[in-house]
């Protein structure tokens, strides 16, 4: 590491002013921050009787087990005294050189420096030490709560102690700190730089930009697959993409994607593109473009989406394309939604559907994973009180909900990149549609966390919604659904759950590896991220799991022959729109544009 005998009287004049710049800079960051509008306490931390909870059962356990917590202590203070004296040794022998370091490898302490330099190894040490006491502790308490408060616990912890990791501050990360001599404090002035735009961004919120927002241009160099918008409604565009094959098979086929996000996460790049390789199989396919809603839609709920969304776009599908049938998919909160129409159609009577796919989809919502800390009701009573007061559920109290869960990635990695390092966010696609959210309308946002999340309604004794009583059992159409082995969004044991529940007699349930994006997100062309399959559902995840055959590949093409034997007879291809439907918009549409809702 450079110290302050290499610096030269010029470079060390250049740090000085740099650091006369960030003086400078805290003004503006001041300013930048007395713009933030303020957020109900709820949505900030846990109720505070969840640590009085955990509080009360350490100290029971105290007086009830007094060895046991003295002997924890006991081997605390003994690894962390023993470390002290080993570094102390080696710096009164004259030895500039760490202690013997058998903490386990981290990929936040990859610098060498952490390893060999005493200082540094002494911060890491000390904070992995502490860290596991931390545990140890709340370990401790969480035998004497409920399994709820216990995952609550551990979760809140965890954040805390990622938090507090060393990497995250200035004067105790070596990488930051060299970067900043050797550029003679230039990163310090440009990731203070970063860091005020990106609150000024965010109207005075702190949310790190994860990719470069000047790479990319929708419509432009992603989301690129020529189409039509060929009907448009105050909920969605529905856009009808041009065929590539001569022929195409005649039940054509509909995707609802999610409207936490843009569509387009299906069209980055042509060789990404799911959108693209659908179309190249010989499909007439049309996409829902959702709208990304402002306060006034603040009464738009669930039903809402079906009855001006599901069922309004399936209608002018059959009536663009002359049939009485059409195959359609949902993909996450769009798939959930989707088996409420299926289950709304069943009670009609209604034929419309004549398969259903679901991508990472969750209908039982019995065990809610690793959103079970922000479906408590103290959280979501912040919710509520939010979209009360603003008529919508914020895109950014979303995304940053969605980042805690991988802290560690999406927001300290890229914060110390961008604010200690000074360096450039990527031009990386995924993470620029990651980071392009859209709001959600405040009584959806409600029904959707109280009824189905917390409630479980769906799955237990039923949602009402339309004057129906619609239900997970009365999904009846042969389905096809892909989980994902990593996701930590819509976890595969719980989309198998749903699976099994449905009247289905036709089911097929595919296992991709990978995460919530990547997991579906995976072109054959790649050939990066296999599948699993089995065809006996009647087994519980843990069976079906270890008796599923693994295949190399993507799903696609699997998933492809699925849904050839349910989309008929090869017909003319069909141009987008008609008569009826002119072109209102070339895809990718308005809808997606970041402006167009302003």
């Amino acid at each position: 590491m450079t110290t302050q005998g290499d610096i030269g009287g010029e470079n060390l004049e250049r740090i000085n002013e740099n650091l006369a710049k960030v003086e400078q800079l805290s003004n503006r960051l001041i300013t930048a921050l007395s713009q933030r509008k303020p957020m109900n306490a709820a949505l900030q931390a846990p109720n505070q009787e969840l640590f009085v909870k955990a509080g009360v059962a350490y100290w029971q356990e105290m007086l009830e087990n007094p060895s046991r917590l003295m002997e924890t202590q006991f081997q605390y203070w003994g690894k962390t005294l023993k470390h002290y004296m080993d570094a102390q040794k080696a710096l009164a022998q004259g030895r500039l050189q760490a202690p013997e370091d058998e903490t386990p490898d981290d990929p936040r302490f990859v610098n060498p420096l952490w390893k060999s330099h005493p200082y540094f190894n002494f911060v890491k040490q000390q904070y992995m030490r502490n860290s596991e006491a931390i545990r140890e502790a709340v370990a401790t308490a969480r035998e004497e709560l409920d399994e709820r408060d216990a995952k609550r616990l551990d979760y809140f912890t965890q954040q805390i102690v990622d938090m507090m990791s060393p990497t995250n501050f200035l004067g105790t990360n070596p990488d930051a700190l060299e970067k900043a001599v050797a550029t003679e404090g230039d990163s310090l002035v440009q990731g203070l730089e970063n860091l005020i735009s990106d609150i000024e961004a965010n109207g005075g919120d702190f949310a790190v930009r994860l990719a470069d927002q000047q790479a990319f241009e929708v419509g432009k160099n992603i989301a690129t697959t020529p189409g039509e918008v060929v009907f448009r409604n105050r909920l969605f565009e529905l856009i009808q993409y041009t065929p590539t094959t001569e022929t195409v098979h005649e039940t054509p086929l509909i995707i609802f994607p999610p409207w936490i996000n843009k569509f387009y996460i299906m069209d980055l790049k042509e060789k990404n593109s799911l959108i693209r390789w659908i179309v190249d199989q010989g499909y007439t396919l049309f996409v829902v473009s959702w709208v990304n809603p402002d306060e006034s839609y603040a009464d738009v709920g669930l039903e809402h989406y079906i009855e001006e969304g599901y069922l309004t776009a399936m209608r002018e599908v059959k009536a663009i394309c002359g049939v009485e049938r059409i195959n359609a998919v949902g993909y996450c909160i769009a798939g959930t939604t989707l088996a409420l129409t299926l289950a709304l159609l069943k009670s009609r009577g209604d034929k419309t559907v004549r398969s259903a796919t679901f991508f990472t989809t969750l209908t039982d919502f019995s065990d809610q994973g690793e959103f079970q800390p922000f479906l408590q009701d103290d959280f979501v009573d912040g919710i509520v009180a939010e979209v009360e007061a603003s008529g919508i559920l914020r895109s950014y109290i979303m995304a940053r909900t969605f980042s805690f869960l991988r802290s560690n990635d999406l927001i300290y990695k890229p914060a110390i990149r961008s604010y200690m390092m000074g360096e450039a966010p990527p031009a990386f696609d995924l993470l620029y549609w990651n980071g392009d959210g859209t709001n959600l309308p405040g009584k959806m946002a409600t029904q959707y966390l109280r009824g189905l999340c917390q409630q479980d309604r769906f799955a237990q004794e039923g949602f009402e919604l339309l004057d129906e009583l619609l239900r997970l059992k009365d999904v009846d159409v042969p389905v096809c659904a892909i989980a994902c082995e990593t996701d930590h969004i819509a976890a595969a044991r719980d989309s198998y759950r749903g699976i099994q529940a449905m009247a289905s007699r036709s089911k097929t349930f595919i296992l991709s590896q990978s995460g919530h994006i990547a997991g579906i997100i995976n072109p054959p062309s790649k050939k990066k991220y296999g599948h699993y399959t089995n065809t006996d559902l009647s087994l519980d995840f843990e069976a079906w799991r270890e008796g599923a055959s693994f295949h190399e590949g993507s799903w696609w093409p699997r998933w492809g022959s699925w849904l050839k034997g349910r989309s008929g007879k090869q017909v003319p291809a069909r141009e987008p729109g008609d008569s009826e439907h002119p072109s209102l918009a070339p895809a990718p549409g308005t809808y997606v544009k970041p402006l167009a809702n302003l």
